[in-house]
């Protein structure tokens, strides 16, 4: 039985996220950087908020949503006096040309990643007039794509992963989900744990006990944090709707298209999600 669109949608953005997500973890990254005068979570803000140009903090906070705003506001503007949003921008494309380079060498200069990087073009392409309320998204179309297929598939699938986030959060803005809470119901019904997304983000103990507090008055989570059918329910109807709202790209690449680049990209995510997560 073929999936659905938003099911399409939903599988072809998870196979090929590795080969987006590993530049958070990378130590090309963070090389790159720190001598630009970025340390820490510094330079993952600047990095990924860089196509907005410098903006304020409150932008930062606004299209990240889920991070303590206390932990934006410690990097952001003071990132835009150390270097610029294009220099760090070419600092961090520079970081994802050496960790593929590293991760997957034999994969680089092959026609394999020709055809996956002009198959993922073909759906970020299709997404270029569906700006509305996608403001994190939209400040990436203004870059030019690269010339080498790897890393036009890395600004591809920057392309739609962002564009995914944008109608995610929507949605849960919607529901009246803060960031926090959006991040507590996460850890309720899993797989990622709540000590992994609380560090991450910058919230407190008594920060995410309040956000369970307010959970829990909606009858969406339980004392201890954990899920309740209405919070179950709430949380696939999110992710469901927010399939729906990123199928337009995979739509256009079709169902043929999504899975040759699926099958072309899965070993590669693979063994980067190996190496790095």
């Amino acid at each position: 039985m073929e999936p659905s669109p938003a099911e399409l949608a939903r599988k072809t953005w998870r196979t090929l996220e590795p080969l987006h997500g590993f530049i958070y973890f990378a130590p090309e990254a963070a090389q790159n950087y720190s001598a630009l005068g970025l340390e820490g979570m510094t330079g993952y803000f600047a990095s990924r908020a860089a196509s907005m140009g410098a903006v304020p903090a409150e932008v930062v906070c606004a299209t990240f949503y889920n991070f303590n705003p206390a932990l934006v506001h410690a990097a952001i503007p003071s990132a835009w006096d150390a270097a610029s949003p294009e220099a760090i921008s070419a600092a961090r494309l520079d970081a994802v040309d050496h960790g593929l380079r590293r991760l997957i060498p034999d994969a680089i200069d092959s026609a394999d990643m020709a055809s996956a990087a002009e198959l993922a073009r073909i759906a970020a392409d299709a997404t270029t007039d569906l700006t509305a309320g996608r403001p994190l998204f939209s400040s990436y179309l203004h870059q030019r794509w690269p010339e080498q297929p790897h890393l036009a598939l890395w600004h591809a699938q920057t392309l739609l992963r962002e564009f995914r986030g944008d109608g995610h959060i929507s949605l849960l803005t919607a529901h009246g989900l803060s960031g926090i809470e959006a991040l507590v119901l996460h850890a309720a019904v899993g797989p990622v744990s709540r000590e992994v997304l609380q560090t991450s983000r910058g919230w407190s103990d008594e920060e995410w006990q309040e956000a369970i507090d307010g959970l829990m008055a909606r009858g969406l989570v339980n004392a201890e944090g954990g899920t309740t059918p209405q919070g179950q329910q709430l949380r696939d109807e999110i992710e469901d709707r927010t399939d729906e709202l990123a199928r337009a790209p995979y739509e256009t690449l079709g169902a043929q298209g999504c899975h040759q680049l699926r099958g072309l990209v899965r070993p590669w995510s693979q063994t980067i999600a190996k190496a790095i997560f």
